[in-house]
C-alpha cells in the first residue's frame, strides 16, 4: 500500500507540473522578447537559450525566454569522479553580473548557500530528482539567490543562481545599465 502511494503522489506531482506549465504559457502574439545586452563581461556561451528553442527551459516559473551562460574555458563534465566540485572550481563563480539595461530592482533575495557541482553523472542524476521537488515548492528553491529588475513596460529581467550574500543593490533601488548588481554562483537548482 505505501508503495501505491508512493506512486500515487509522483504521478500526482507530474501531473499537477504539466497543469501548472502550460498555466504559465505566455499568450501568443502578446509581446516578443525584449533584447538586451550581455550581463556579463568575458568569454562567455549561452546554452539552452531561446536562440536555439522556445520555451528555453520551460513555461513555468517564466523561464520560456531564459538563458544559461557558461564562462570558458569551463571545466570539463566528468563522468565518474569526483562526484562534485567545490563552486570555485568554475571560472564563472564570484564574478560580476552586470544590469543589462536601466531598470528597478523589484525583488531580491542572498540567503541561500552555494552548493556543490552537479555536473558527474550522479550529480546529474541528483539534480534531476532535486530540481523536480523544488519544482513542486516555492519557486525562490529553484532561483536560488536571484535578483529581479522591472525594465519597464512590463518587462522584467530575472538573473538567478547568483552568489550567497553578493547582492551589490536592495529592492526599490534603481539601476543603470552596465552597474554591477551580483556575483554568479551556483545556488538553487543550478548544475
Amino acid at each position: 500500500a505505501l508503495w501505491f502511494t508512493g506512486v500515487g503522489l509522483l504521478l500526482g506531482g507530474l501531473l499537477a507540473r504539466w497543469v501548472l506549465t502550460r498555466a504559465q504559457r505566455p499568450p501568443r502574439g502578446v509581446t516578443p522578447p525584449v533584447a538586451l545586452g550581455a550581463p556579463v563581461r568575458g568569454h562567455w556561451v549561452a546554452l539552452n537559450g531561446p536562440a536555439t528553442k522556445v520555451p528555453s527551459h520551460t513555461h513555468s516559473l517564466a523561464q520560456t525566454y531564459a538563458i544559461d551562460l557558461v564562462r570558458r574555458p569551463a571545466p570539463e563534465p566528468v563522468w565518474v569522479w569526483p562526484i562534485a566540485r567545490r563552486p570555485a572550481a568554475y571560472p564563472a563563480y564570484g564574478e560580476p553580473l552586470l544590469a543589462p539595461a536601466d531598470g528597478r530592482v523589484v525583488a531580491a533575495a542572498d540567503g541561500q548557500r552555494d552548493h556543490l557541482s552537479r555536473t558527474s553523472l550522479a550529480g546529474l542524476g541528483y539534480l534531476f530528482v532535486e530540481g523536480f521537488v523544488r519544482s513542486l515548492a516555492d519557486p525562490r528553491h529553484i532561483l536560488g539567490n536571484h535578483l529581479v529588475l522591472d525594465l519597464g513596460d512590463g518587462t522584467y529581467a530575472v538573473f538567478a543562481h547568483l552568489r550567497r550574500r553578493s547582492l551589490r543593490v536592495a529592492v526599490g533601488e534603481r539601476v543603470a545599465a552596465g552597474q554591477p548588481l551580483a556575483e554568479c554562483g551556483n545556488s538553487g537548482n543550478s548544475s
